[in-house]
């Protein structure tokens, strides 16, 4: 089009015409990018100074030192190498192609022949690529810091797999470096060699002018021979490399090589990485030879030839008509190292398994002997509890109880099961007129205290019956003190503050009157010089108020990163963290986070992978336990599980972060707990790999899952949800200790509702970390939780209390059923809680109780036990208060007794008359409840009525 368009003005030879920019706008455009440049490097390198400083808070300057020296020196080592490789092979390709890529071509624009050189644009573009493949791999393998930290540091590992005979250290550790080395060098050698190819079509024109038998075209070729060797040898080395992950690909029935792929498929992947080894041989020689390319198509068709024939047709034979026919007696051994290493992946291997009746009787309960475990029955679920914490614990609109969580504590030689809940502030909550940056800043800075309450009591009100509340903190037990109640660190404590300074901090509300006090302790970053402030105050996005506050002095210090979560990511980022940290009150009275942390890999060989925490894993570990300090924000890893190789590792990358179990002050290694995540991931594999007999494991013969009971409150009522893994004090069958904190999780088989089985991971002492499972008699079927809270349903008193109770302006809340061994039988347990429509505090009413072959209510754990046990069922321990009785319906709490045999037509329709006319009464004066009960009083009447004169 250009050169066919007439040019109005033209232009003589010994014009011209210059369309670079004025130097002083060229200028102007360097001094910005400059400025950008400066702007992003100071920002950089002021986020890596508060990183210095926080680290050093916390006593972990060298953890910082040595990620920031790793990721640094891997930044720097592919940045410089992807751009030496790349740009060293394109000066190569362009002195090869120099005479014909390179050679000045005649374009016409506007009718004018124009010269044009592609050596102006090429040398550039080749610059472009290579840096930003360089930018790019650098970035890359700065984040995978932690992949080369495993490798240099690794632990000996002595475990082999069944296959390849490799040590698990080589799959953990060596193996992912491998990958993405290999994967670096396959894009690097792709990109020559599409560089040469382009190099070659841009030449392809000039070639054409010269003799077939040119340097100019034998160069050519062997400057693609040469990429293609290089490419090969890239592609044989991935191949040999995909041979691993077969060891952990799941499968439908079980994971890992299967008899196809370790007699013919793996096999194969290896002549296929041996026959691209030959194929770079034979494009090397023909580099040399420059025989052109029939020798280059032979050394691409030996490779597809074999990778056809041994990876995709011998196999698919293999499989379809050797395997499918005798499926079984040919995968038994491969099934056999499935389950073996899974077991072991998951810490199933070392489960003690043990043998529980589940018997029906009263006796088989035991009930006089197991007086401990009753009395700690936890009645309150922490939804319900946490609902009515914030009813009548918050005191002020700001406060607010993220969490609730179940722990055990000594009082007077005595455990109990309690709940806790720590009381933290929420400035978001603050009132409007009060959002100021002081008061966010400088006054409300911490959460106060927590509550705590027996798991298994509640007061006559239907409320917790606390042993630590309100504010200030107010203890009803000589087991506990609180010298500590401020809580500066958190869950919902997100936001920065400055503490120590001229403002007093608001402490707690006290009245009409607010009591105040100063941080005192050492968390945080000293706020120092004036330079060090603006500093701060630029990181802080804080330039408009912390450098001209006259509060915030030399003396004062910034919290930051005051989050548990955010607080252990930023230390150790390698670890997997539990989603519930809970508090511990020590034996000084300071308050404690606990957090629980793993170790995990997808790599573990012949192990099934299962979805935790949104990662998709087949190794999982609980090797550390996490205490941060409430106060000071100080944190400290503790090992627990030093024969984890993945821990060990670690250790010896970070020597000074790590710390012995033992190291752990005993106030807070009496707290420690076997973690839900862990028993939740380990009774989902468990379900299937109990079993380790391979025909009955191919089969899926003897499958369990976690056992189901109805949806809760903000669940779907109508669906079954599998039970959460449930804290108990209980002495566990078998054992001689009275009492001890272990996780229970109950099983039935897969798609019905009867139980087979229970795990308990335990957590005091010397067991701590120890995995049990009772299995049930499979002679006799043991009730679930969904056929127990059928029978409840079924039951009429307790559906009629229940209708009742959801017409009065109020709804009931079922709690979570909960299954206890107790004895050598099993004791179901399910709370029930009234909650008035319009206020979300729930209040604890009904306690139900059942065994196998009935069920027992009350308005107490105690009355319920007298109800289902009769005497034998009392407590002789101090009684639980319950609920007011004049909140409960007893007509519809108990079986209303027939009327006498002896009364007449007449004087059963005068008691009807009469009940029908207190019942209009009662309506009329608007007490809806008695009237319910009168009516459903004369609605039995009449039924009587019918009976009596049907028989006349």
């Amino acid at each position: 089009m250009l050169g066919a368009m007439s040019n109005p003005f033209p232009i003589s030879d010994d014009e011209v015409i210059d369309v670079a920019p004025p130097k002083r706008t060229r200028w102007r455009r360097w001094v910005i990018a400059a400025a950008v440049l400066l702007f992003v490097v100071l920002s950089r390198s002021l986020s890596i100074y508060v990183s210095v400083l926080w680290f050093g808070s916390l006593g972990y300057s060298a953890v910082y030192w040595y990620v920031f020296k790793l990721k640094a020196g891997l930044f720097l080592i592919f940045l410089l190498l992807t751009i030496g490789i790349l740009r060293g092979a394109f000066l190569i390709l362009e002195r090869t192609f120099a005479s014909d890529a390179f050679a000045p071509r005649t374009i016409m624009l506007n009718d004018q022949p124009v010269e044009f050189s592609p050596a102006r644009f090429i040398r550039p573009l080749a610059w472009v690529v290579s840096v930003m493949f360089g930018l790019f791999y650098g970035i890359a393998m700065k984040g995978n810091w932690q992949d080369f930290a495993l490798y240099f540091n690794q632990s000996t590992t002595t475990q082999a797999d069944p296959i390849f005979q490799k040590p698990l250290g080589f799959y953990l550790f060596s193996l992912p470096i491998y990958d993405e080395i290999s994967s670096w060098l396959l894009t690097l050698t792709f990109i020559v060699l599409c560089a040469s190819l382009f190099f070659f079509l841009l030449t392809a024109p000039q070639r054409v002018l010269k003799s077939a038998r040119s340097l100019s075209s034998g160069s050519a070729f062997a400057a693609i021979s040469s990429a293609l060797v290089a490419f090969l040898l890239a592609v044989s080395w991935q191949t040999y490399l995909s041979r691993f992950p077969y060891l952990w690909t799941d499968h439908q029935t079980f994971s890992g090589v299967t008899y196809t792929e370790a007699n013919y498929l793996l096999p194969a992947l290896l002549f296929v990485s041996f026959a691209l080894i030959l194929g770079a041989a034979l494009s090397l020689v023909n580099a040399f030879t420059k025989k052109g390319l029939r020798l280059l198509l032979l050394a691409l068709a030996i490779p597809i030839a074999v990778y056809i024939v041994g990876v995709v047709i011998v196999p698919t034979y293999v499989n379809s008509f050797i395997v499918k026919p005798n499926e079984l007696g040919r995968e038994t051994p491969y099934i056999e190292h499935n389950i073996n290493w899974t077991r072991r992946a998951f810490g199933l291997e070392q489960i003690e398994l043990r043998e529980f009746e589940a018997e029906n009787s009263v006796e088989a309960l035991n009930l006089s002997a197991n007086r401990a475990t009753l009395e700690n029955i936890r009645l309150w679920d922490w939804h319900a509890l946490q609902d009515t914490l914030k009813q009548i614990q918050t005191i002020r609109t700001y406060y607010d109880f993220p969490d609730v969580d179940v722990d055990r504590y000594s009082f007077a030689g005595q455990t109990r099961q309690v709940m806790l809940a720590a009381r933290e502030i929420d400035v978001e909550k603050l009132p409007e007129s009060s959002r100021n940056w002081i008061n966010e800043k400088l006054i409300y800075t911490h959460g106060y205290g927590l509550t705590m309450n027996t798991a298994n009591e509640f007061t006559p009100e239907g409320m917790p019956r606390f042993l630590v509340s309100n504010m200030p903190i107010e203890t009803r037990t000589q087991g506990i003190t609180i010298t500590r109640p401020q809580i500066y660190f958190g869950q919902k404590t997100d936001t920065d503050v400055y503490v120590n300074t001229a403002q007093k901090e608001f402490d707690f509300p006290q009245g009409e009157a607010n009591t105040y006090t100063t941080y005192e302790g050492t968390g945080g970053i000293k706020i120092g010089g004036r330079l060090r402030r603006m500093l701060l105050a630029w990181a802080l996005n804080d330039l408009s108020k912390l450098p001209f506050s006259d509060d915030v002095t030399s003396e004062s210090r910034v919290l930051i990163r005051r989050s548990i979560k955010e607080i252990v990511n930023g230390v150790a980022p390698f670890l997997i963290y539990d989603n519930d940290p809970y508090m511990v009150v020590s034996k000084e009275g300071r308050l404690f986070w606990l957090l629980d942390a793993f170790t995990e890999s997808s790599r573990f060989p012949y192990s099934r992978h299962h979805a935790v925490g949104g990662n998709r894993i087949n190794y999982i570990r609980n090797s550390v336990k996490v205490v941060i300090d409430a106060y000071n924000g100080s944190v400290a890893f503790y090992v627990f599980d030093a024969q984890d190789p993945l821990m060990a590792t670690y250790r010896a990358t970070f020597p000074t972060l790590f710390q012995d179990a033992s190291a752990m002050p005993p106030d807070l290694r009496s707290h420690v707990r076997y973690p839900e995540t862990l028993i939740r991931v380990q009774g989902e594999v468990y379900g299937v790999y109990h079993t380790q007999n391979p025909k009955i494991f191919f089969q899926r013969e003897d499958v369990w899952s976690v056992a189901n009971q109805l949806g809760r409150d903000g669940q779907d009522k109508n669906q079954s949800q599998p039970i959460d893994p449930y804290y108990v004090l209980m002495q566990l069958p078998g054992e001689q200790v009275s009492s001890e904190f272990v996780l229970i999780l109950p099983f039935t088989p897969a798609s019905r509702n009867n139980m087979i089985g229970w795990m308990a991971g335990r957590s005091d002492g010397d067991n701590y970390g120890k995995l049990l499972v009772y299995n049930f008699p499979q002679s006799r079927l043991i009730e679930g939780p969904l056929q127990i809270e059928a029978r409840i349903d079924q039951n009429a008193e307790l559906s009629a209390q229940f209708s009742l109770w959801n017409q009065q302006g109020s709804r009931v809340l079922r709690g979570h059923l909960l299954v206890v061994p107790i004895g050598r039988s099993l004791l179901y347990v399910e709370p029930v809680y009234l909650q008035a429509v319009r206020s979300p505090m729930p209040e604890l009413r009904l306690v139900v109780l059942a065994i196998q072959e009935r069920v027992g209510y009350g308005k107490s754990f105690d009355e319920a036990m007298t109800h289902l046990f009769g005497e034998a069922g009392k407590t002789p321990s101090q009684p639980v208060s319950g609920p007011p009785k004049d909140d409960v319906d007893e007509t519809a709490m108990k079986p209303a007794p027939s009327p006498p045999s002896g009364e007449n037509i007449q004087q059963l329709i005068t008691k009807a008359v009469q009940e029908f006319e207190d019942y209009q009464r009662l309506t009329s004066q608007g007490k809806l409840a008695e009237a319910g009960q009168k009516l459903e009083q004369h609605k039995r009447t009449l039924e009587e009525l019918k009976r009596v004169g049907g028989k006349q």
